[in-house]
C-alpha cells in the first residue's frame, strides 16, 4: 500500500483542486489561531502555543486513526483505498519538484520579475530585491530542505505508523511552516511548535543527509565535494535539520547556499552553506529536482528492505 502511494505520488502530484487533509489542517490552525490568540498577553500565548500543537497533532492522529477503522469495518477495500490514499497525501515529491520547475521556467521563458512572484509562493523570505541567482538559491534550498521535510520524513513515519503517523507528522510540519517563526507575530503562538519541528525531523534530516548523498553519486554528480561539504557545513544553519539536506546539494552542485535574507521585514542572520566553486544558474533548479527524485526512489528502497528484514526477523 506505501509502493502504491509513493507511486501515485510520483504520478499525480498535488492537483490543486483535490480534497487534502493537509488543507483541512491548515485551515483549523488559522481558525485556531484568529479564535484564542487575539488580544492575549505574550505569557498566554506561549501556553496556547502548546495547546495548539497538542490539539492539532494529537487530534489529528485521532482524526486519521477512527477514520481508517471505519473504512476497513465497512470492507476491506474500502479501507484499503482509504489508507492508500491518505498515504499519497502525505508526500509531496512531485508536487515539490512542480513547484520548482515553475520558479525555472519563469526565469527561462519570463522574466525576473514573474520569478520572484513564483518564488514567493514557495519560500517564507522576503522575495521582492532577489537578484536571478539568489532566486535560483531560494528554490534549490526549498527542494533541498522539503525532500527531508516532504519525502524522507513521512515516508519513514508510513513504514512505522501508517497513515496515522505520517499525518501526524504533516500536521507537526504544518505549523511549524504556518506559525513556527521567530519574528514578532509569531514567537509566542509558534515557539512549540518550531522546537517540536525540530525534534520530528532530527532523524529524517539525517537520512537525507545519507540519501541525497547516494543521489548524487548515482548521478555523477561532484559526490566527493558533497560529502565534504556534508561533513563540515552541515550545521551552518540556524535550524538544527535544515543544514543537513542542503549542504549534500550544495556540495553536489558546487555552489554556496544560505546567508542573511529578509523574513516579514525582519532581517535574519544564516551562514553559509558550501563552497561557491561557481555561481548559481538556472538549470541547478532542474538538477536538484534530479537529485530529489533520485534520494525519494533511494529511501523507498531502502525502507522496503528495512521493513521486510524486520518482519523476516520477526516473524
Amino acid at each position: 500500500m506505501i509502493v502504491t502511494a509513493f507511486l501515485l505520488d510520483l504520478l499525480l502530484g498535488d492537483p490543486y483542486h483535490w480534497p487534502h487533509p493537509i488543507k483541512l489542517i491548515g485551515n483549523f490552525i488559522a481558525w485556531f489561531q484568529a479564535s484564542f490568540t487575539q488580544g492575549k498577553s505574550e505569557k498566554e500565548k506561549y501556553r496556547l502555543g502548546v495547546v495548539l500543537w497538542l490539539v492539532t497533532v494529537l487530534g489529528t492522529g485521532l482524526v486519521i486513526y477512527l477514520l481508517l477503522r471505519l473504512t476497513f469495518w465497512l470492507h476491506p477495500w474500502i479501507g484499503t483505498v482509504c489508507y492508500i490514499y491518505l498515504a499519497y497525501t502525505t508526500l509531496a515529491t512531485k508536487s515539490l519538484a512542480q513547484e520548482g520547475r515553475k520558479v525555472y521556467q519563469k526565469l527561462k521563458f519570463d522574466s525576473v520579475t514573474n520569478a520572484r512572484k513564483q518564488v514567493a509562493m514557495i519560500v517564507g523570505r522576503d522575495t521582492a530585491e532577489l537578484s536571478e541567482e539568489e532566486i535560483t538559491k531560494a528554490t534549490v534550498e526549498t527542494i533541498a530542505e522539503n525532500t527531508s521535510d516532504g519525502v524522507v520524513a513521512p515516508l519513514m513515519c508510513l513504514f512505522i505508523g501508517g497513515p496515522v503517523l505520517a499525518m501526524m507528522y504533516k500536521a507537526v510540519n504544518t505549523l511549524d511552516s504556518m506559525v513556527g517563526y521567530v519574528t514578532p507575530k509569531y514567537k509566542e503562538i509558534g515557539w512549540f511548535s518550531a522546537k517540536m519541528d525540530d525534534v520530528w525531523n532530527f532523524i529524517p534530516a539525517r537520512l537525507t543527509w545519507l540519501f541525497l548523498l547516494v543521489a548524487a553519486k548515482i548521478l555523477g554528480l561532484n559526490s566527493e565535494n558533497a560529502l565534504q561539504v556534508g561533513r563540515t557545513d552541515c550545521r551552518n544553519h540556524k535550524s538544527p535539520n535544515s543544514g543537513y539536506p542542503e549542504a549534500i546539494v550544495a556540495g553536489a552542485l558546487g555552489i554556496q547556499l544560505g546567508g542573511t535574507h529578509q523574513y516579514h521585514g525582519i532581517e535574519i542572520y544564516k551562514p553559509t552553506i558550501g563552497n561557491a566553486l561557481r555561481p548559481a544558474q538556472q538549470e541547478d533548479i532542474i538538477l536538484t529536482n534530479r537529485l530529489l527524485y533520485a534520494a525519494a526512489i533511494v529511501s523507498l528502497v531502502t525502507f522496503s528492505i528495512v521493513s521486510l528484514l524486520v518482519r523476516y526477523y520477526l516473524m
